[in-house]
């Protein structure tokens, strides 16, 4: 069994990572370690687990009893604690924050994206699990990266959930306020876009376009949606075929002929991509749940790689389709 543990334990993320794992035929939760809620019953928190655990928050860390610690903590705090306690050397680590996304020579962080960084990730021994948007939004691109074809600026509008906003109540995620409301945020600046134009570059050297993306607020609780805009000559035939051969190893990216919806993802660790061709403009349509491809549930897969599981192990997931 792989024995884990997990800091910052109360948010949405730590949530769906402790009740994934709960139900992972290979792993074992050692600890999950709060300070604020330390001594409280993990159902105290997340009470969609009542009947399934009877672990309770720690205050604890016993590092030494475990095999791969999990952050999910806000962003900073990861590199605060790494560089304030000492670590067993051969302790593997996932991290779902933004600390370690970008490379570096400063760290060895592997960036966690099992459609792009599969080989690395199995031999790496420090993982940064991406962003939800960043997710969604590369699985859209990186078949045209590979095969050079991203050589103008590129149009994304994407639209995320509440829970996408984190646990702390604040005056964008009240319901009254959300509930039959649309806004943006962060136009042309989301946090995210570095780490998906430095995937892009990774398999095409000579990108340098900007990425146009406008992150929008829903009134839904999870999941993306996100559709982007690319300029090419080249036949939808042509690059469906380019984007069925990328995929055809991963278990969880899937073209789809027709037109995709948000409730055929949510609850699993899916990425459904449809594309469509309109004169030159190609539309590529790309949708995750946020929670779980976009954070827990790849965590969990860049797990299974590091252990050398098979890489659906505890992810063979329901959608709520309805």
């Amino acid at each position: 069994m792989i024995k884990v543990g997990i800091i910052g334990g109360a948010g949405y993320t730590a949530g769906e990572l402790i009740r994934l794992l709960l139900n992972h035929p290979e792993a074992e939760i050692v600890f999950v370690n709060s300070s604020s809620n330390a001594g409280n019953k993990i159902t105290d928190v997340h009470e969609g687990l009542y009947g399934e655990t009877d672990l309770v928050f720690t205050d604890q860390l016993p590092l030494d009893e475990i095999d791969v610690l999990f952050f999910c903590t806000a962003h900073g705090d990861t590199k605060k604690f790494l560089e304030s306690h000492n670590v067993p050397e051969e302790l593997k680590i996932i991290d779902l924050s933004m600390d370690y996304r970008l490379a570096s020579p400063d760290h060895d962080f592997i960036y966690g994206l099992p459609e792009l960084n599969r080989r690395a990730t199995c031999k790496a021994k420090h993982v940064a699990n991406p962003g939800c948007f960043a997710t969604c939004i590369q699985l859209g691109l990186l078949p045209l990266a590979k095969h050079l074809m991203l050589n103008g600026d590129i149009m994304v509008n994407a639209i995320t959930g509440s829970t996408g906003a984190g646990v702390k109540p604040g005056a964008t995620s009240h319901f009254s306020w959300r509930n039959n409301n649309l806004s943006i945020y962060k136009a042309f600046e989301h946090q995210h876009v570095p780490e998906i134009k430095q995937s892009l570059k990774q398999l095409q050297n000579s990108f340098d376009s900007e990425i146009d993306f406008i992150p929008y607020r829903g009134d839904f609780p999870r999941g993306i949606f996100a559709t982007i805009v690319v300029k090419t000559k080249v036949v939808l035939e042509e690059i469906v075929r380019m984007y069925q051969e990328y995929y055809a190893k991963d278990s969880f990216t899937h073209i789809v002929e027709k037109n995709i919806d948000l409730k055929q993802v949510v609850n699993t660790n899916k990425c459904l991509i449809h594309l469509e061709k309109h004169g030159d403009k190609l539309l590529i349509v790309s949708c995750i749940d946020n929670l779980l491809k976009g954070a827990s549930g790849q965590a969990v897969h860049n797990m299974n790689l590091l252990f050398n599981l098979e890489e659906t192990v505890g992810l063979k997931l329901k959608p709520s389709a309805f």
